[in-house]
């Protein structure tokens, strides 16, 4: 029987309250800690990293604890250490079809759901992480949470709106909402995983 170690993690995650879905397959080594997920999840969805984060787990937050003091409440304070948490902690707690939340950017609130499909055996030819499937462009950064990304794209589809062009320049010409380009993806996802190196990068600069 394969060890934890031996396999890999299918997980499906998509972006929360918007349809058609937006949403990346990916091959996650168990070893994997939240923190290295973080930097997986922004390449993945093509995210600038330009924002705040956090991983919801059972009704506790995950992430950087010295970058959450402004968002603390007296309800709770507190953020736990996302390098402490690995994915393979899932299956040594028993925990039967995980599934958790990843909060980018506290004032859009874009809210990823991360499933776990199945275990897969590891393929010693191929390198993980991986993107292996997905659907969609992600919106753009700062168009103002799932009611702002609507509107942006009446706009953004209507040549005869007013402010057609300047969205247009805006999210920049190379932007279309149905784009994804798996091979990119995958590429971008091996990259930020080995700059992370264990950690978040912004503790190394």
């Amino acid at each position: 029987m394969a060890t934890i170690d031996q396999t890999i993690i299918q997980a499906k995650v998509t972006l929360q309250d918007i349809g058609p879905p937006i949403w990346r397959r990916l091959l996650l080594p168990p070893s994997l800690n939240l923190a290295e997920l973080h930097h997986v999840l922004q390449a993945a969805f093509g995210w600038r990293d330009e924002h705040l984060h956090e991983f919801i787990i059972g009704g506790l937050v995950y992430g950087a604890p010295e970058t959450a003091e402004d968002t603390a409440s007296e309800d709770d304070p507190r953020t736990f250490e996302a390098t402490d948490v690995h994915l393979r902690d899932f299956d040594v707690y028993h925990v039967p079809n995980p599934r958790f939340l990843y909060r980018y950017d506290f004032g859009d609130s874009w809210l990823h759901l991360i499933e776990f499909e199945q275990r897969l055996g590891k393929n010693t030819a191929s390198k993980y992480p991986a993107c292996v499937d997905g659907a969609r462009h992600r919106p753009p950064e700062d168009v103002g949470g799932t009611s702002g990304y609507v509107q942006f794209l009446e706009t953004w589809g209507d040549p005869a709106h007013e402010e057609y062009e300047t969205m247009r320049q805006w999210a920049g010409r190379t932007f279309h909402p149905e784009k994804f380009d798996l091979q990119a993806t995958d590429k971008a996802v091996k990259a930020a995983w080995r700059k992370a190196r264990g950690d978040y990068l912004f503790r190394r600069q």
